[in-house]
């Protein structure tokens, strides 16, 4: 079965970067979209970078220019790169994955990232 496993998060100081990662096993099938959501506490998931296999690329308004998010197909592997970190930054981090070919969406567990001011 397909299973998406994060990693990267932890506690880092405003102004900080961090990276995460998302390992992808399990597919027989070719993964079309790649992306990164978050919620926070009291808050709905939301948004946060997708990447298409062309390299398309979509970002939240609050994190333009400072996260870059890529992905490596020979890999089956996305990441996130967080830069300038904020406390409003914090928050659950999920991986997730859309395959078109059977209409299929999946999570990863979530990885904590926590802005300190």
């Amino acid at each position: 079965q397909v299973q998406l496993v994060e990693s990267g998060g932890g506690l880092v100081q405003a102004g900080g970067s961090l990276r995460l990662s998302c390992a992808v096993s399990g597919s027989a099938f070719s993964i079309n979209a790649m992306g990164w959501y978050r919620q926070a506490p009291g808050k709905q998931r939301e948004l946060v970078a997708t990447i298409m296999r062309s390299g398309t690329t979509n970002y939240a308004d609050s994190v333009k220019g400072r996260f870059t998010i890529s992905r490596d197909n020979t890999k089956n592997a996305v990441y996130l790169q967080m830069n300038s970190l904020k406390p409003e930054d914090t928050a659950v981090y999920y991986c997730n994955v859309r395959i078109y070919s059977t209409s299929t969406s999946y999570w990863g567990q979530g990885t904590q990232v926590t802005v300190s001011s």
